[in-house]
C-alpha cells in the first residue's frame, strides 16, 4: 500500500534519509524544510513521488494554514514524520544562553505539537494515519549539558503516549523513535555553532548510527498491519550505553 507521508525537517540528516527511504519503499513524501535549494535538490532526485514545500515548523499561522494550503492529491496524510529538531550548545544550566533554551523549546516542542495539531484531525476524520515523533534517548537518561534539550524530549516521549491513550480504538497510530549517538548529520555541528572540531570529537573512536538506521526504523514502523502499534523504539548504536549515576564525593 502506497503512503502519503509528511516529513518535517527534511534538507538534512534524517529527514531527508527518510524522504529518501520512503520514497525508495513506493510511497510519496510531502517534504518540509527552511532551506528551498535543499528541497529543490531532493526533488530533482526523488522525481514527482516527492512535493517540497518551504515551511519553518515555528512559524505557527503557516503550520496551522498547512492542512488547507497542499495541493490537490496531497491533503490526505498518511504519516506525519515530526523530525524539526535541534540541540544547542553544552555549557551547564547556570551559565546556559536562555534564547538557545527558547529556540528548543519552539521547535522540539512547540512546533510539534503545532503540526501534529494541524494533521491529526484529518487523520481522525479518515479512521487511518500515523504519527512518527522522533524523540532521543536524551528524553530518558540525563546527562550534564543536556537540561533543556533532554527535557524538549522527555516532552516527546510523554506527549506521543498520552496522544495513543487519546486515540485509543481507533486506527490512528503513533510512534516515538528515540535515537542513540548517531553520525553523519548535522546535528553535532548545529549543536556547537559550526564548530567542525568540537562535532567530530563527539564521534571520535565510535560507530554511531547512522541516518540510514533510522530511516530504516520508520519504513518498518509505518508499514505493520494497521493494528499494530509500535509505541516507542529506543536504539543506541553497541559502543553506547546508559550512564553509571554521578556521585560528588566530599573531601
Amino acid at each position: 500500500m502506497s503512503l502519503t507521508a509528511f516529513v518535517t525537517g527534511a534538507t538534512s540528516g534524517f529527514g531527508r534519509a527518510i524522504a529518501q527511504r520512503l520514497v525508495a519503499d513506493g510511497h510519496r513524501v510531502i517534504a518540509a524544510g527552511r532551506r528551498a535549494d535543499r528541497l529543490d535538490a531532493l526533488r530533482a532526485e526523488l522525481g514527482e513521488r516527492l512535493l517540497p514545500v518551504v515551511l519553518d515548523v515555528t512559524d505557527a499561522d503557516a503550520v496551522a494554514a498547512l492542512p488547507g494550503s497542499l495541493p490537490d492529491g496531497w491533503r490526505e496524510v498518511d504519516v506525519l514524520v515530526n523530525n524539526a529538531g535541534l540541540a544547542l550548545g553544552l555549557d551547564p544550566a547556570p551559565k546556559a544562553d536562555l534564547a538557545q533554551w527558547d529556540r528548543m523549546v519552539a521547535t522540539n516542542v512547540t512546533g510539534l505539537i503545532h503540526m501534529t495539531r494541524a494533521l491529526l484531525p484529518g487523520m481522525v476524520e479518515r479512521d487511518r494515519g500515523h504519527i512518527v515523533n522522533l524523540g532521543s534517548v536524551a528524553g530518558s537518561y540525563p546527562y550534564p549539558g543536556g537540561h533543556v534539550y533532554g527535557g524538549t524530549k522527555a516532552f516527546v516521549k510523554q506527549f506521543s503516549l498520552n496522544l495513543k491513550a487519546d486515540l485509543v480504538g481507533s486506527f490512528v497510530r503513533v510512534t516515538d523513535v528515540e535515537p542513540g549517538l548517531c553520525g553523519g548529520t548535522e546535528f553535532s555541528n548545529v549543536r556547537f555553532s559550526g564548530d567542525d572540531d568540537k562535532a567530530a570529537a563527539v564521534y571520535k573512536g565510535t560507530e554511531p548510527l547512522t541516518s540510514e538506521d533510522i530511516a530504516e526504523t520508520v519504513a518498518w514502523v509505518v508499514t505493520l498491519p494497521r493494528h499494530v502499534n509500535i509505541n516507542r523504539v529506543e536504539m543506541m548504536p553497541t559502543c553506547q550505553a546508559s550512564g553509571p549515576f554521578a556521585i560528588k564525593r566530599q573531601g
